[in-house]
């Protein structure tokens, strides 16, 4: 019997100082188990292999009563379910209209068009910041303090007397007005 099944046999039979000798010894392949999983998962999945790692070990080892493992390959196979478990309450969480399920994710850079290039892409930058400063004031100044004068939007907060959050939030939101007003009209 190797030191995991030891291990294993001491929390069923309610050692407490058990579950922290386990660890160790499965942390590695633990860690591999949660890396393969995530591997094959949508790259939108923002849960890391650590995180799944240490959810999945609380969920098996930290229950009202204690497991009875037959061994090292019952609690891999545990575990791996566990993690499965975990990585569809994720997805289903995400999908929720409340966490933006309705939305599709679209990355933006930090420029919002290359305008330094093109005139065009400029005169429809303008032209869209023109429109955005009518609906939010407060986001069109955001652009045009980051975008043309290339301010921090830490100074970008100072100078217009909002936190540093909430100059971030303004960006998000405004580079995402924009680049969905621009690509419209293209």
């Amino acid at each position: 019997m190797n030191d995991v099944t030891q291990i294993l046999h001491a929390i069923h039979r309610g050692d407490r100082h058990a579950a922290g000798e386990l660890l160790p010894l499965i942390y590695d392949e633990l860690r591999k188990l949660a890396a393969r999983k995530l591997a094959s998962e949508s790259p939108r999945q923002t849960l890391q292999a650590t995180a799944l790692v240490h959810e999945a070990y609380v969920r098996l080892v930290s229950g009202s009563e204690p497991q009875d493992w037959d061994g090292r390959g019952h609690f891999f196979a545990a575990a791996a379910e566990a993690m499965r478990r975990i990585l569809i309450e994720s997805a289903r969480r995400k999908l929720r209209l409340k966490h933006g399920g309705e939305f599709d994710r679209i990355e933006l850079t930090s420029n919002i068009v290359d305008a330094t290039d093109d005139p065009e892409r400029l005169l429809e930058l303008d032209t869209a910041l023109t429109k955005l400063a009518a609906e939010d004031a407060t986001a069109a100044e955001v652009v045009k303090l980051h975008f043309f004068t290339g301010m921090s939007l830490d100074e970008v907060g100072a100078v217009l007397g909002m936190s540093r959050a909430t100059a971030y939030r303004q960006w998000s939101y405004a580079r995402s007005w924009l680049k969905c007003e621009i690509e419209g009209n293209s």
